[in-house]
């Protein structure tokens, strides 16, 4: 292994990172991770920190879930990879397509496709969309709606539903046919509505008129978060979630749940589709599914669905889709065995109960600094808070300002993760008590060095 100076004197210097200027990462090197034991990381230079983040949303059941590794370890000795493409499988996705269709079955979700990782899932849930409408002789349903604020992924076809502009702009002109309506987001929307409720109404109302002008008839299906992650932790009143099913049932539209994030239990539910008493068509799944541990996803797919699929005699319903890696045998053993552990830990309620924990203590950090415009979470552990320079005129905060504050937090214990003028959270959800006061000293730390 390379020594310490060495990786520092070329960090950056011959790759570019994801979701970042390439000249701002060589300005700026990007801390170097290099070790990693239960839900704390350390870098280069031997400080260890709590993980806020999760890795990326996805590191459920922290770093030393030994029964991932070991099913990994095994794999790799027994069946390295096998493609499962027609007429060919392995029994590692025999067992898994199993596992799930018992997981999700209170969902309502019977049938998997699987998948590379979470971008991967929203392009085949887009594409199955589309065809399953063909199929049914509905050939004109194309089109896509989604939410501002959304997130689903960097493919064409998930840029293109995706509702924020960082994602967009830069890669335009994108996939034809994708029309957003409004997040109920209470902090920041267009109908200075800070209700959750009456928001959530008006989001709705949003959506039934966004359907007249486009036709029902040319919509294949709406995709959404149930609680949405990246687009800044944004928590809908209860009633919006069941208000899209209603209204998409009653137009025919497939609703699709991009449970990327928050599958297997970040939300303190299982589900976030179930956190809200929703069964969609189709479901969007990877990160925890293997713990991060190997890149895997998978589609989850309604009995309603597959039985159009399944009992078509025209051809019409030949998939024409799928990916080198979909189904590999290593990813279904670590998958497999992540499930065994996520169940017997049953780690949405220690989701619960730590999310409630760190939501209290954000709250009152916002009390303390006026530089926290914004607290959202309290549903399991995804939360977040945004960041301004004035409260009253929600003005985002400078670069530079938000950078001390995280910064200053990773050297006083914690890595939480910046995304534009918010800092995020999405720790394991392994994580204790003690944890948790880790987590809050810090970024208490981190504010105060910018107050």
């Amino acid at each position: 292994m390379k020594d310490s100076n060495f990786l520092k004197e070329n960090n950056a210097r011959s790759l570019w990172h994801p979701m970042a200027h390439p000249a701002d990462s060589q300005a700026n090197p990007p801390t170097i991770v290099t070790g990693a034991r239960g839900v704390r990381i350390t870098d280069v230079d031997g400080h260890e920190v709590v993980d806020g983040v999760g890795g990326l949303w996805n590191v459920n059941l922290g770093f030393s879930c030994e029964p991932i590794k070991r099913a990994i370890a095994q794999q790799l000795e027994e069946l390295p990879y096998y493609s499962i493409f027609r007429g060919v499988t392995n029994d590692k996705v025999i067992q898994l397509a199993e596992e799930l269709r018992d997981f999700f079955a209170p969902d309502g979700l019977s049938r998997a496709f699987y998948t590379s990782g979470g971008s991967d899932s929203v392009e085949t849930a887009l594409r199955l969309a589309r065809q399953y409408h063909k199929i049914r002789g509905e050939a004109g349903r194309v089109k896509f709606l989604s939410l501002k604020k959304g997130y689903h992924g960097t493919h064409f076809g998930g840029a293109s539903v995706n509702g924020n502009a960082n994602f967009r702009t830069a890669y335009e002109p994108l996939l034809a046919g994708c029309h957003h309506i409004p997040a109920p987001y209470a902090y920041r929307n267009p109908f200075n509505e800070s209700d959750p409720e009456r928001l959530a109404q008006l989001c709705l109302s949003a959506l039934e008129d966004e359907i007249a002008f486009q036709g029902a008839g040319t919509i294949a299906a709406l995709i959404m978060e149930p609680i949405l992650g990246a687009g800044g932790v944004i928590v809908p009143h209860e009633s919006f979630m069941p208000g899209v099913r209603e209204i998409c049932d009653r137009h025919g539209i497939l609703l699709i749940a991009d449970e990327v994030i928050t599958a297997f239990g970040r939300t303190g539910d299982w589900t976030g589709s179930r956190h809200w008493g929703v069964k969609p068509d189709m479901m969007t799944t990877a990160k925890a599914i293997t713990n991060g541990y190997f890149p895997f996803g998978a589609v989850m797919i309604s009995d309603a669905v597959a039985e159009v699929f399944e009992g078509d005699e025209t051809g019409a319903a030949a998939i024409g889709h799928g990916y080198t890696y979909s189904g590999h045998p290593v990813g279904a053993a670590a998958a497999l065995a992540c499930l065994e552990e996520t169940r017997r830990l049953n780690v949405p309620e220690n989701a619960a109960a730590r999310g409630r924990q760190i939501y209290e203590g954000l709250l009152a950090l916002k009390e303390k600094y006026d530089i926290i415009g914004d607290v959202r979470g309290g549903h399991g552990l995804m939360s977040a808070l945004e960041l301004v320079s004035d409260p009253v005129a929600k003005t985002p905060i400078d670069k530079q300002t938000i950078a001390t504050v995280h910064e200053t937090t990773y050297r006083a214990g914690a890595m939480v993760r910046m995304s534009g003028h918010n800092i995020m959270m999405s720790p394991p959800l392994v994580l204790t008590e003690e944890d948790v006061n880790v987590i809050l000293t810090a970024l208490d730390a981190g504010f105060a060095a910018v107050s």
